[in-house]
């Protein structure tokens, strides 16, 4: 009698043990089904999707690049302009519909400065706002939003690549 128990312990330490080593198994087989290894050295893209604006008047222009990262709005902005102060700094905003708020942080001639900003898509192209600021300290705001025009700046879409070559200063 005793063999016999010997025998059926022995069996369900056995029976145990592959049950573990099986679910551990599976347990290893869905950890790595869900690591995935990239077949190449490719750099994995950004989950934003970057566009481009331009543009060019005379020898005046406006650069600006955007992302849109799960709703929030970042990017830059450049204003070269001949024979006036020109700015360059960081956007930051949200999207409402086709409209644009965003608030530009900038230096000009050594000072930093914010200053919103509006801007309408329409056909691929951005349309600024155009309204009356307020000044409180560093920060411009438009004194009423409902009265905005856009009618000013109209940048046209354009390629990114190579385009931080456009946001330098030369």
């Amino acid at each position: 009698m005793k063999k016999i128990l010997f025998i059926v312990l022995i069996i369900s330490l056995a029976v145990s043990c592959d049950k573990n080593s099986t679910e551990t198994s599976s347990t290893n087989q869905t950890i790595d089904s869900l690591v995935i290894i990239p077949e190449s050295n490719e750099p994995i893209e950004s989950s934003s999707l970057q566009t481009c604006y331009l543009e060019a008047i005379n020898k005046d222009s406006v650069f600006i690049t955007l992302e849109d990262n799960l709703g929030t709005i970042t990017g830059k902005v450049r204003y070269k302009n001949f024979e006036k102060d020109s700015s360059s700094g960081d956007l930051i905003g949200n999207q409402n519909g086709d409209t644009l708020r965003l608030v530009y942080n900038f230096e000009s001639e050594g000072v930093m400065s914010e200053r919103e900003i509006y801007f309408l898509k329409k056909d691929g192209n951005l349309v600024e706002g155009i309204g009356e600021h307020k000044v409180e300290g560093i920060k411009s705001t438009y004194s009423n939003r409902s009265e905005l025009k856009y009618d000013g700046h109209v940048l046209k879409q354009v390629d990114c690549t190579d385009f931080e070559k456009n946001m330098k200063s030369k």
